[in-house]
């Protein structure tokens, strides 16, 4: 039997009632879905990234506590950045204070704020740009096409980035990813930064759009994967809302109704770290039960729902699931 580690212990003892107590208690389910079998998606909304989650997240991966990753094209991308340009990163503790004036100046300053963090246009845009570029054209010239993910991995492998590195390599969770050759979902891409520069290489000229797969070929691929490691079940675990969890969660219904196959299985676990008050119309505040309409959760489905801060609560859960 493993020993606990002192965030587990303290979690265990102290965290026992409201959110608190659910942090807990999706956590021992979490646990409970990778013991019997079963297989676990985690999507990443907001700007989990640039918050440096891979400082924990990475090590999810390398010890296969998550089976495939929904994310969105910033988070993709930004976990690269921040390998390559972390000491160039400004951090704004007042940024509640900020005037219009002072938002100018950190634009005029190449400097593109994400709440208390200034993202650096040359050191990590830029830096990114000219070598994902080269491997955008060189499949533009042999005609070949690939997920934007995949693009990513190729980059990383390649070792073109290394000579930038800021930052432990172990505490990225692309890397990670890419070393393992993880499955991502990255639907809606296109409104990501790489995304927004792929589009003006494609307007002038430079590259053909399809070179780059497209959302539909993920919703296909994830429904190939899901079919594939549904056996024991595939729990869902989301970090915020957005179009990271609502995409891949809809595979289910998909398959069920759509796709007419009536054995394929439901999420076998649902957990929501949300700030997104439960509200009239809006997805990411919907509760769990709502999913059961809609066929992607089952009556019996554990389902949790953590209303708090995601860059709080993600680590406190991962911390428990790794032993800390």
């Amino acid at each position: 039997m493993t020993t606990k580690g002192a965030i587990t212990n303290f979690i265990e003892e102290y965290f026992l009632h409201f959110n608190a107590a659910t942090v807990v208690d999706a956590a021992k389910a979490y646990e409970t879905q990778l013991n019997q079998g079963s297989k676990m998606l985690v999507s990443l909304a907001g700007a989990m990234s640039t918050a440096e989650i891979g400082k924990i997240f990475a090590e999810m991966i390398r010890q296969d506590k998550v089976h495939i990753i929904s994310c969105t094209g910033a988070n993709l991308e930004e976990d690269i950045m921040n390998l390559v340009a972390h000491s160039h990163y400004k951090r704004i503790p007042n940024y509640r204070d900020l005037t219009p004036q002072q938002e100018w100046d950190l634009l005029e300053q190449g400097l593109n704020r994400v709440t208390d963090t200034c993202i650096p246009e040359e050191e990590a845009f830029r830096r990114l740009q000219q070598h994902i570029y080269k491997i955008w054209k060189d499949a533009n010239d042999k005609g070949e096409r690939y997920l934007p993910h995949e693009y990513m991995y190729k980059m990383l492998l390649s070792g073109v980035l290394e000579e930038y590195y800021e930052i432990d390599l172990k505490d990225s969770w692309m890397y990670a990813a890419a070393e393992k050759n993880l499955p991502i979902i990255c639907p809606g891409w296109e409104d990501s930064t790489m995304g927004n520069i792929f589009a003006s290489y494609v307007l002038k000229g430079e590259l053909k759009a399809n070179i780059m797969k497209s959302g539909i070929e993920y919703m296909t691929f994830l429904a190939d994967w899901y079919t594939d490691n549904s056996t024991n079940g595939i729990g869902f675990f989301q970090i915020g809302g957005g179009i990271a969890g609502d995409f891949p969660i809809c595979v289910v219904p998909m398959l069920y109704q759509d796709m007419e196959r009536t054995d394929t299985p439901f999420w076998s676990y649902f957990c929501q770290i949300s700030d997104s008050t439960t509200s009239y119309g809006s997805y990411s505040g919907a509760v769990p039960n709502e999913k059961i309409t809609w066929g992607k959760l089952d009556i019996n489905t554990p389902k949790f729902i953590i209303e708090s801060d995601a860059t709080i609560v993600a680590p406190l859960i991962f911390a428990y699931l790794l032993g800390m």
